[in-house]
């Protein structure tokens, strides 16, 4: 299940619309969090997923795996709405293949498992792919068709969107427990290391 903050913007729906094939959508209202949860329960949703937005650009993605967590928090930089990417290819029903690339640590892993199962199982001749890019732990995300053109080449189309993210904090528990759910991870900006430590991969 995916909703956003309260009254979100146009460009905001939209993203939601697009960014988990399968996904279903909800209107978030006046409903409070509590209220969400319990409901996504119910109805055996596996994930509750919160997109937030800053003056009509979204910059933050939660993430509460049901039922028992953990809720993993991103933020989202250099969206790029389906629309504004250029050559766009055609968007498919089929689902994605998922690929990861240089999730190698252990926190790695656990965000890989956390991103991964947010989407259905492909069928083996699905011709849609995502990536998730890992790169000095800001995680590319990209959207693509593809088709071979002989045996030996493949060709791309950008089908949108695309963003950057970036873990900051992993919390034990769902996310009607934020408040007081242990943290399991955190991203802290200043610390005291001779060099910059990549937590998403193995150096």
């Amino acid at each position: 299940m995916i909703t956003t903050s309260r009254d979100p913007s146009s460009r905001l729906k939209m993203f939601t619309k697009l960014i988990f094939p399968g996904a279903q959508r909800m209107n978030r209202g006046n409903h409070e969090v509590k209220t969400l949860v319990h409901a996504c329960k119910a109805n055996n949703v596996t994930d509750l997923v919160i997109v937030h937005e800053t003056r009509g650009q979204p910059d933050g993605l939660v993430v509460c795996h049901l039922p028992f967590g953990p809720t993993a928090y991103f933020t989202l930089d250099n969206v790029v709405m389906r629309h504004d990417v250029p050559n766009i290819g055609t968007m498919s029903e089929a689902y994605p293949h998922h690929i990861f690339q240089n999730f190698t640590s252990r926190l790695g892993r656990r965000v890989s498992n956390i991103l991964k199962y947010l989407f259905p199982v492909p069928k083996e001749d699905s011709r849609c792919v995502i990536t998730f890019t890992n790169t000095d732990d800001f995680i590319s995300f990209r959207h693509r068709t593809y088709k071979k053109t002989d045996h030996k080449n493949t060709e791309l189309s950008e089908v949108g969107p695309k963003f950057e993210t970036k873990l900051y904090m992993i919390k034990l528990g769902t996310l009607e427990n934020e408040n007081t759910a242990d943290v399991e991870w955190r991203h802290h900006s200043y610390t005291r290391t001779a060099k910059k430590r990549k937590f998403l991969s193995v150096e």
